[in-house]
């Protein structure tokens, strides 16, 4: 499929001694033409020296197949979920203390008496489920349009990977708030890890910090839930999109069926 034009390369910054005002005898203009100017010089500053404008080009010309429809937003929905979660995660670890003795009454607090506290953390509550069901119907539409086929092996199996950690992420949450509930749902869901075959009781007592649930546990939840996966996400979710960029997206399998009308045989009547 052919592509859009190119525009042309972004301006670069006046080399030193260049660019001077009116009152020294250059052609550079006064000082409103030297302000008007350092937006874009600041851009060319910043592209001569990280070369980003090529992707993000490639990013702004591509062009997406025939019959493109709501199934291809789920996954930028996915990633605005994850962006969402991330800042009001950073608003919640203001206010949290991972501790087994303080890590409720921090929630409380953040609820009831912080402004807007509760508004954000039903926001990341429910963001957590948006973000669960966003990435299973991508993964779906994925599958059923046959998009994982050659030659996107490879951002199949990020993206299965991005989904085993966005299930890491919600379980990990879940104990955090260290109540009645979350402490026996975390039990629940270590006993089964502890079922798994050969690695399954040794990566039980790893996530528990020992033999049951405590404050190692908390800690590492937190610390798993709040730098180990995001930073995974994120780096994954970069990989994920460049290779977007650089395979394309695919057409509709409706549409990849049909035959293009020159090679159609005419039917004899």
């Amino acid at each position: 499929m052919p592509k859009l034009p190119r525009p042309g390369p972004l301006s670069r910054p006046a080399k030193p001694g260049e660019r001077t005002n009116g009152a020294n005898g250059g052609n550079g203009g006064g000082p409103a033409e030297v302000a008007k100017e350092a937006g874009t010089d600041v851009v060319g500053w910043v592209d001569e020296r990280t070369g980003g404008s090529g992707f993000l080009t490639e990013c702004s010309t591509e062009r997406s197949p025939r019959a493109t429809n709501w199934f291809y937003t789920l996954g930028s929905a996915t990633l605005f979920a994850f962006v969402f979660q991330a800042l009001t995660g950073v608003f919640l670890a203001m206010y949290y203390t991972p501790s087994p003795t303080q890590a409720y009454g921090s929630i409380t607090h953040l609820t009831n008496d912080v402004w807007l506290g509760e508004f954000v953390r039903g926001m990341h509550v429910w963001g957590a489920s948006v973000m669960i069901i966003a990435i299973f119907l991508h993964m779906a539409r994925v599958f059923f349009f046959g998009a994982y086929k050659y030659p996107r092996e490879l951002n199949w199996v990020i993206g299965v990977v991005l989904l085993i950690l966005t299930l890491i992420m919600g379980l990990t949450g879940y104990l955090l708030p260290f109540d009645q509930r979350s402490y026996w749902a975390t039990e629940v869901a270590s006993n089964i890890t502890g079922t798994g075959p050969i690695v399954g009781p040794y990566l039980a007592d790893f996530l528990r910090g020992g033999p049951e649930i405590g404050a190692t546990t908390l800690s590492r939840f937190y610390s798993i839930h709040m730098l180990l996966v995001p930073g995974l996400i994120i780096a994954l979710i970069g990989a994920h999109l460049y290779l977007v960029v650089k395979l394309g997206t695919t057409a509709p399998p409706w549409l990849r069926g049909q035959r293009p009308k020159s090679l159609r045989k005419e039917e004899v009547g």
